[in-house]
């Protein structure tokens, strides 16, 4: 039955549903590093079906898009210069489109996709704003099904207000998605502090339902037994990075630690593997290596690579590095395409400034990259594209 299609769909000039990705390979960067972790430069829409032809799956994918703001976004640094605190900007990612069919376009191939690499009981979490969750919910019911829907979580923030004849916008949308609605899912109860009023009333004691001789509820009663607090709602309330925070790189959309430490707590274990296609600035990694679950990260952008890999020096972990090499159709009959043609490892031209690297199609590099980040502790359940390459922070 798994997710049950829906009829529900939407529909675009030229839209012909998730389209095949690119055939690649892997191509190391650099040897060494820990199994546990991974960065990888190149186009998701390549990197991750090749990690699942590699056999290598994930509990939780976590992805925050473009948001389809139409310019394009700057890493800023600050130094103090002559007592002078200088800011400097480099370009960092592009989220301009030709038009909104573009952007979900793109956005519906990468959801297929890392659909593909996800456990039975894993999940994928689709990070976007009001400006586009509509449209995003309605993507990941094609995909996934609509009893694949889990929550909508809601993430408040506090900002500067903006001059504006409207209600402040002060909120992001986090879809999730699990992969088999019939499998039970990875997940773990979190609680948030208990309302002063009930503290009042209640104290620090669960609470247990007197029921009456119908099964309806009369009263409550209070036992010896302390309470963990109360389950953790679909509205989170967690402040956006501040310009001092400890944790702050400078690199645009970058998201805080306690979202990720959230998400990560709650939806895998310790052990469990953790995919960021458009990893930014390395906050999903950091967090996952911090709660002992591995990570894989993919990007296209140089610098964001850059500041994901010196984040997570800093925070005690030495990536491995691995880069996306795109493969040319060969005009000799073989193995590996519907019509019977084979992948050659010409390569396309690509960016040559890219010092990460990414993943690819069936080849020896997928299986060494699977054997070496290894099978999870606790996993047993099994071992022309867009006009532009969705990339973000």
């Amino acid at each position: 039955m798994r997710g049950t299609a829906t009829n529900v769909r939407l529909s675009w000039p030229g839209k012909t549903g998730p389209r095949q990705p690119p055939a690649a390979e892997l191509e190391p960067v650099r040897r060494g590093g820990e199994p546990e972790s991974l960065l990888v430069a190149g186009d998701n829409l390549a990197a991750v079906p090749a990690l699942g032809d590699g056999g290598v799956t994930f509990t939780l994918a976590y992805l925050d898009p473009p948001f389809f703001t139409g310019r394009e976004h700057v890493h800023v640094t600050r130094k103090r210069l002559g007592g002078q605190l200088v800011r400097t900007e480099a370009p960092a990612f592009d989220d301009r489109w030709s038009s909104l069919d573009d952007y979900l376009s793109a956005l519906i191939d990468r959801i297929a996709q890392v659909r593909r690499v996800l456990t039975d009981d894993g999940c994928l979490v689709l990070h976007v704003d009001p400006k586009t969750s509509h449209y995003a919910k309605i993507l990941c019911d094609e995909v996934f099904g609509p009893r694949s829907f889990a929550s909508e979580i809601v993430w408040r923030y506090r900002r500067w207000p903006a001059k504006t004849q409207n209600f402040q916008r002060v909120h992001d949308v986090l879809l999730r998605y699990v992969k088999n609605p019939d499998a039970r899912p990875r997940f773990r109860q979190l609680y948030e502090p208990l309302a002063a009023s009930t503290l009042a009333t209640w104290g620090d004691r669960k609470q247990r339902a007197v029921l009456d001789a119908q099964g309806r509820r009369r009263r409550a009663s209070v036992t010896s037994e302390a309470t963990p607090g109360t389950p953790l709602g679909d509205v989170w309330e967690i402040g956006i990075v501040a310009p001092v925070a400890k944790e702050r790189t400078g690199y645009p959309t970058q998201k805080p630690e306690a979202l990720l430490e959230r998400l990560i707590a709650a939806c895998t274990e310790p052990g469990d593997r953790v995919l960021d296609p458009y990893c930014g600035s390395g906050t999903t990694l950091v967090v996952a290596r911090r709660l002992g679950r591995q990570a894989v990260g993919i990007d296209e952008s140089a610098r964001a690579l850059q500041i994901a890999r010196r984040r997570l020096r800093a925070a005690g972990y030495c990536p491995r590095e691995q880069r996306v090499v795109e493969l040319e159709p060969s005009s000799a009959r073989g193995r590996g395409k519907p019509d019977g043609t084979s992948w050659t490892r010409e390569r396309r031209p690509g960016p040559s400034s890219l010092t990460a690297v990414a993943l690819a199609r069936t080849s020896p590099a997928i299986a060494a990259s699977s054997a070496m980040l290894g099978p999870p502790p606790s996993d047993q359940r099994s071992a022309s594209e867009s006009q532009r390459v969705l990339r973000r922070g």
